[in-house]
Parts: C-alpha cells; sequence; structure tokens
C-alpha cells in the first residue's frame, strides 16, 4: 500500500469547449483502452450508439454531438462517448438522504473505487437548460451532482453480476439532471430507460422528496422511498460481494443514522468519514476516494476528506484545485 498524490480539480464551462477538449486529450488513452479491453467488435457501431442516444436522450444530442466534434470526429471516441453498452465496471459507494421538516435535505455520498481509474473533475456547466454541479465519469457522465432546479442524485453500485443492451450509469445521472426537476419527473425518465449494469440511484430533490431506484438490465426498475443505497437491492444477489463491500452493514448503519432525533446534517455527514461508511478497502479497489454533501435547495456542495472540506456553489463557482493522498492498493 503506497500514499498517492491525487488533484481533484473543479472546473467551470458551461459549453463545453476548449477545457473539454483538453481534459479529453489527457484521458482518452485510458478511456481507449478501457473500451477495447474486450476487443472492438465487443462494443456497438457508432450507428447503433447514436440511434440508442437518440432514442432514449434526444435532449442530450446537441451537447453529444458538440463533445464528439471536440473530440476530433473520431469513430472509436464517439461511441464510447455514446455510453451505449460500456465494458463492464464495478465499484462500492454508500449514499443517503438526512431532511428535517423545515430543513432542507442533504444528499451524502462515499465514492469507493481505485484512484487510477477516476477522472477527479467536478464540473460546473449548463449543457441544456439547466445548471448541473457534478463529479465527472466518462468524461460527460457524472457520478453524483445537483441542478439549479434542486434536484441531486448518486450513484452506487447495485451488487447484481447482470450485463444488458443499455446505457452506463455515468450518462443515465447526466441525462435526469439535466432534464429533470424533481423526484417525480426523475423517476418517470428511470422507468423508460434502458441499463447496461445494476445500479442503485439515490434522488432527492428541494421538497425533500426521496426516491431509490434498483435499476438493472434484466428487470423493470424497482423503486423505494427508502433514503439510503449501498452494493445491494434489497436482497443480496452476489453474497461474496457483498460481504467483501460490508453493505448491509453500511445500509444499516445510514438507515440508523437517519431513524435517530438526536442526528443532524453535519452529524449525518461527519458518519461518512468514518467506518464503517469509510471504506480502506484499497487493496481491492474499494477504498473512499472523496465524500460529497450535497444541499440542492440551496444550490451547495462539500466534497470531504477527512482533514478538508471544498465548498462549491452554483452562486459562486471557483476553479480550483485540492490534491489529496490517496492509498493506491494492488488493483491498478
Amino acid at each position: 500500500m503506497q500514499m498517492v498524490p491525487f488533484s481533484f480539480r473543479a472546473i467551470e464551462e458551461l459549453e463545453l469547449g476548449p477545457k473539454w477538449a483538453a481534459v479529453f486529450e489527457e484521458r482518452w488513452p485510458h478511456y481507449r483502452e478501457w473500451f477495447l479491453r474486450e476487443g472492438e467488435e465487443a462494443r456497438p457501431s457508432y450507428a447503433t450508439s447514436v440511434r440508442m442516444l437518440r432514442a432514449h436522450m434526444p435532449e442530450l444530442m446537441p451537447a453529444y454531438e458538440r463533445i464528439v466534434e471536440l473530440a476530433g470526429d473520431s469513430d472509436l471516441a464517439a461511441r464510447m462517448l455514446s455510453l451505449y453498452r460500456p465494458p463492464p465496471y464495478l465499484a462500492a459507494c454508500s449514499q443517503g438522504v438526512w431532511s428535517r421538516e423545515h430543513v432542507g435535505p442533504t444528499l451524502v455520498r462515499n465514492y469507493d473505487y481505485a484512484p487510477s481509474r477516476m477522472e477527479g473533475i467536478i464540473w460546473s456547466t449548463r449543457l441544456t437548460e439547466r445548471r448541473v454541479i457534478g463529479m465527472s465519469d466518462c468524461l460527460w457522465g457524472l457520478l453524483d451532482g445537483m441542478n439549479d432546479a434542486g434536484l441531486a442524485v448518486s450513484l452506487t453500485f447495485g451488487g447484481r453480476r447482470v450485463l444488458g443492451d443499455g446505457f452506463g450509469i455515468p450518462l443515465v445521472v447526466r441525462y435526469l439532471l439535466e432534464t429533470c426537476s424533481d423526484v417525480a419527473s426523475a423517476r418517470e425518465s428511470l422507468a423508460r430507460l434502458p441499463y447496461a449494469l445494476a445500479h442503485n440511484l439515490t434522488v432527492v430533490d428541494r421538497a425533500g422528496e426521496v426516491l431509490t431506484a434498483y435499476l438493472s438490465p434484466d428487470r423493470e426498475p424497482i423503486f423505494r422511498d427508502v433514503p439510503a443505497a449501498t452494493n445491494h437491492q434489497g436482497v443480496v444477489d452476489w453474497p461474496e460481494q457483498a460481504r467483501a463491500t460490508r453493505t448491509i452493514e453500511r445500509e444499516r448503519c445510514i438507515l440508523d443514522l437517519i431513524g435517530r432525533p438526536d442526528t443532524t446534517a453535519a452529524s449525518f455527514e461527519e458518519a461518512f468519514l468514518r467506518s464503517p461508511l469509510f471504506s480502506t478497502a484499497y487493496d481491492s479497489g474499494f477504498g473512499t476516494l472523496y465524500t460529497a454533501a450535497y444541499r440542492p435547495a440551496e444550490g451547495v456542495v462539500d466534497y470531504r476528506w477527512p482533514s478538508f472540506s471544498w465548498r462549491l456553489e452554483f452562486d459562486v463557482f471557483v476553479e480550483g484545485e485540492h490534491t489529496e493522498a490517496l492509498a493506491e492498493g494492488a488493483v491498478a
């Protein structure tokens, strides 16, 4: 185990342009290798990818065409950026929503993954009609984020080994934040989209409505009003993975915190910086890399590490960089 410095960056580019192109040039070798790891023939064609994106997420087409142009109109890049039927990937992660009457909700999440596979870029954008702030993945998808309508979304792996013909979940998170204003509209979108892998999304709006969606490629979405998600979908489908990630223990911890009358927004957030929610399983590629606390009613997010907190917001989004020493284990 060694400590590796990793720089998180905050970038604002409301309409993606030269800043995004620079990130693409930097990260494309990594994504190209990932996209082709099962061979080019295993990935959908450009025609199929665009057809599916236009059919299911037409609102994103102008932004998609823009980034494909910025990526040099490469066929391979265009296929990868569609995020239709991407190569499988696993993460762990914990997330939960704290709210009280007359107090706006807070969505807190831990992202558990390998540093070598993370972009670490917080984007402030306006790709469609909405301002969006979120942690980037797959170059224009999001791991978590919020929009200026007061909607916040976060993802975890769903703990099932099923694959299907659908979209990678980072693009789904982006799509919800670009097109939805509340939990009800997010639910409508999630009910009709196809998914490549099993994931859980927790969604909260400024009114405090909460939804956790269990998404899988082989069955209809399961919607619950449970304000927490880890790495199973109600029941454990993959016992070995569940034991390795302590998914049941983490979910119970979050629900216990939410149910206690003495839990405050601050104490709920702090709990994500401690075991069992804070993971040190870096050797398995599932160590906690950052904590995010979204307050969508205020348009504010705090990105947290045990000894540092970084606040960003719609009203005052200041570009910057923070370097954190992250533990890089055996998984590279």
